[in-house]
């Protein structure tokens, strides 16, 4: 979907997979749903990498680990990264619900890290990764991968 999820349609997604409509919707019940099929193993990437950032050390080497994996990860997957972060938006809400359950698990990974037990500490465990997840999406949007 190089010209976004918004203008794209399913014949643009049949004729570059070179399948028939019919066998399109043999497997798909709409361009959303085919949409969220492909966002799915994506997300469970960025799952497993991030229960694989050794968990030893002091809080902030681990937490610095940790941040900096994401990090790579969403760079060195431009793509990836496009349709997890921007994509999503004009997908749907159930996209946008698949986006969040990963954002959650990057909180939990936060909140183990740091020791976090209460609610305000928590959110602030929140608040960090909605201004990593804002800061990366504006390096996409600005075409600006490179400073990740």
């Amino acid at each position: 979907m190089d010209s976004g999820y918004a203008a794209t349609v399913v014949a643009d997604i049949i004729t570059r997979a070179g399948v028939s409509r019919e066998t399109f919707y043999q497997q798909f019940s709409s361009k959303q749903d085919c949409f969220i099929a492909a966002l799915e193993p994506k997300i469970d990437r960025l799952t497993t990498m991030l229960t694989e950032v050794p968990a030893d050390g002091p809080p902030l080497a681990r937490l610095d680990r940790l941040v900096s994996a994401y990090l790579h990860a969403l760079a060195a997957e431009p793509a990836t990264t496009r349709l997890f972060l921007i994509e999503t938006y004009a997908a749907g809400p159930e996209a946008m619900r698949r986006r969040l359950t990963l954002q959650q698990r990057f909180v939990a990974g936060i909140a183990a890290i740091t020791g976090a037990t209460t609610a305000q500490q928590h959110f602030a465990c929140e608040a960090l990764v909605a201004t990593l997840v804002h800061l990366v999406t504006a390096r996409f949007i600005t075409d600006d991968v490179a400073t990740l």
